[in-house]
């Protein structure tokens, strides 16, 4: 099958707390090495991996590093991967809206990208000017976007504020209209960011649908970036995992989503810090210890149920104080969002508390889980939230019981239901 762009060797280098890495000074040393010298750019030869979890001794910073890779035509390629990876880069570059410090990307046809809320967006212009100035960018006639403006209108949902600014569309809105121009004016290569997180879920089901429309029936070329990994293994038939700017995994989209949570999943369902200077948190916050248990004997399975602890020091009193449990499986399908006001009518202490709650047998299923954890203040302002605080794994136990199946079946939820049945009649 064609190429329908290939990656070859891509760097992006920044100079961190500047727009760009240009000065005068280092134009005219880039000059004279360069030109005068024929010398390599002496800024290419520094700069450290962009691991923003660490703090580094350089100021330049590599966020994209030699990326090699070839997407076919008709393929929908999933990119995945942990914030300041070098999605977006990888993206922005492709798009131009920005420019590659080394190498070069070679793409066949036109390609319409949404990026970011309000992309390509003129916010003084309204929603159908900004239609027939997109397809005019994108080189199409006035009659061409004439045939596809009924189309965009109604996938969209927009046609009430078709003639209303942008700028006074809500950023749900705002995406939906972005969306639906770039998936109907007939680009070659279609490039969608994790913007569509911003809409409804609704929406977010007519787009998956619309881009598979889009590789499927009419053959294009399908680029899209996601921390949803249900949704990537739904569109995506091959997928590459970047971690700090390089490529780590290329495969199909199954066995890359599977490396991508095996290498990121922490089997951690305990967390307990001795000292709270050291602890989890901050100045609002500190978490003393955070575990899971089973109710029900001494492992975790779909018999023992779920017994979580958490214990934390509030430092900021004065204040209606709630805490927030996010369980979501390994590959980010949420299973539920729940949170408690711990303390009502703003009467909160400074010092050490205890919530506890449980989740009863046969409820989860056998199966990779991880929880988040969100505080917040009058249920209106963040203390404090971290993602993934525990990692444990449910056990099936089932097997030999009826079930006759090693390993977890399928869906998230195992409830043992009451079946009540009899023969009635011939």
């Amino acid at each position: 099958m064609a190429v329908a762009i290939n990656f070859e060797n891509i760097s992006k280098q920044y100079r961190l707390g500047l727009v760009s890495t240009r000065t005068l000074s280092h134009d005219l040393n880039r000059w004279w090495q360069t030109s005068i010298l024929k010398k390599e750019d002496p800024y290419l030869k520094i700069g450290e991996t962009n691991d923003r979890s660490k703090k580094g001794e350089s100021e330049y910073i590599w966020a994209l590093k030699n990326i090699t890779f070839d997407v076919e035509q008709g393929e929908v390629l999933g990119i995945i991967g942990k914030n300041g990876a070098g999605k977006s880069t990888l993206l922005k570059i492709l798009s131009r809206v920005t420019t590659p410090t080394t190498g070069l990307i070679k793409a066949k046809g036109r390609i319409a990208s949404l990026l970011e809320v309000g992309t390509g967006f003129h916010p003084e212009l309204t929603g159908r000017e900004n239609v027939y100035m997109n397809g005019s960018i994108m080189g199409m006639t006035r009659k061409e976007i004439n045939k596809k403006l009924d189309e965009i209108v109604e996938f969209a949902g927009v046609e009430r504020y078709l003639d209303t600014p942008v700028k006074r569309y809500s950023s749900g809105m705002t995406v939906r209209l972005g969306f639906s121009i770039a998936a109907h004016l007939e680009p070659e290569i279609l490039v969608v960011d994790e913007v569509l997180a911003v809409g409804d879920a609704e929406f977010q089901k007519k787009a998956i649908g619309k881009m598979q429309d889009v590789s499927k029936g009419e053959g294009r070329t399908v680029l899209f970036v996601s921390h949803n990994m249900a949704s990537i293994k739904q569109l995506c038939s091959r997928g590459v995992l970047l971690k700090n700017g390089s490529v780590e995994y290329t495969g199909n989209i199954n066995e890359t989503v599977a490396y991508y949570i095996g290498v990121n999943y922490a089997n951690n369902p305990k967390v307990y810090f001795d000292d709270l200077s050291s602890a989890l948190g901050n100045e609002n916050i500190r978490i003393k210890l955070f575990a899971v248990s089973p109710i029900i004997g001494s492992e975790i399975n779909v018999e023992s149920g779920l017994q979580f602890t958490l214990r934390f020091y509030n430092y900021k009193p004065n204040i209606m104080l709630d805490a927030t449990f996010e369980l979501s499986t390994a590959d980010d399908i949420i299973v539920f969002h729940s949170g408690k006001v711990l303390t009502p009518n703003s009467d909160s202490k400074r010092g050490l508390y205890e919530v506890k709650f449980q989740l009863p047998p046969f409820l989860l299923n056998a199966g990779k889980y991880k929880m988040n954890l969100i505080f917040g203040e009058n249920q209106k302002y963040g203390l404090w939230s971290n993602s993934d605080v525990l990692g444990f794994a449910i056990e099936n136990t089932l097997t030999g019981q009826g079930y006759n199946i090693a390993g977890a079946l399928p869906g998230v939820l195992k409830p043992q239901l009451n079946f009540a049945y009899q023969y009635l009649s011939e």
